[in-house]
């Protein structure tokens, strides 16, 4: 069973144990329309005109509606109404939603979101990924969840989170691959779909990012793909050796 590591802390006047100070601390700002940029994929704010319609041609590839069970949206009927949950996303700042535009085909093939954003306490969420058939298991798809941990941690978020059904599989497993360390599961904790949901929680802190940066950096080099473009080395083990907690151990 996981075991929570000891937090750093020191001892107050009265011999209490508190955490430790952070001086000068000021909330960051929350995030802008920033495009973030990459080798494989750019990601933009998402916007309707733009990006529905390549979104939803993208997503009409799938042979079923699998990769929408554990998402809080979709799937969708048709065209517009695609559209319609498009510009519903757009609009809003929490969660604050990214097109994921591919570099090869400079098509939107998926969507990610900055949400629960907490600048007061230097905590923001990655969460509402949701990858087309083209975009899933590719370069592009890590590199995406690179530039966001990326930009958040630029921007000077202490803690980013990950959450995720906790009978999500694909998504728990992702999680530990991108370098975020396994803290709990929290029972009943929302209902969606009309199902109760437990959620698996996990996170990334900003003493862990400069590590996590070069294992990112070192998987996404052209010279880690052989010519068909098998990975010499896999994320999961530049990765597995940063964590704090693990699921299993």
């Amino acid at each position: 069973m996981p075991t929570a590591p000891d937090s750093p802390h020191t001892v107050n006047a009265l011999g209490q144990p508190v955490g430790l100070p952070v001086p000068g601390w000021t909330p960051p700002p929350r995030p802008s329309a920033t495009r973030l940029e990459g080798r494989y994929c750019t990601l933009e704010r998402l916007d309707a005109d733009r990006h529905a319609e390549s979104l939803h041609r993208a997503n009409a590839a799938a042979a079923d509606a699998s990769s929408w069970t554990y998402m809080t949206f979709g799937p969708f009927a048709d065209s517009a109404a695609h559209a319609a949950w498009v510009r519903d996303a757009a609009a809003k700042t929490d969660p604050w939603f990214y097109a994921i535009v591919d570099e090869r085909s400079a098509a939107a093939s998926g969507v990610a979101a900055f949400m629960r954003i907490t600048p007061e306490a230097g905590c923001i969420e990655v969460g509402s990924i949701h990858y087309s058939p083209a975009l899933a298991r590719t370069r592009a798809a890590t590199e995406a969840m690179y530039l966001m941990m990326a930009h958040a941690f630029a921007l000077g978020y202490r803690r980013y989170e990950w959450k995720c059904d906790a009978l999500n599989a694909p998504s728990r497993c992702a999680a530990g691959r991108l370098g975020f360390s396994f803290e709990g599961v929290f029972l009943n904790a929302t209902v969606y779909k009309g199902r109760s949901r437990d959620t698996a929680w996990y996170s990334a802190i900003d003493s862990e990012w400069p590590c996590l940066a070069s294992a990112f950096e070192a998987w996404l080099a052209p010279d880690n793909f052989d010519a068909t473009g098998r990975q010499r080395l896999a994320l999961s083990e530049l990765t597995r050796p940063l964590l704090r907690n693990t699921e299993r151990e």
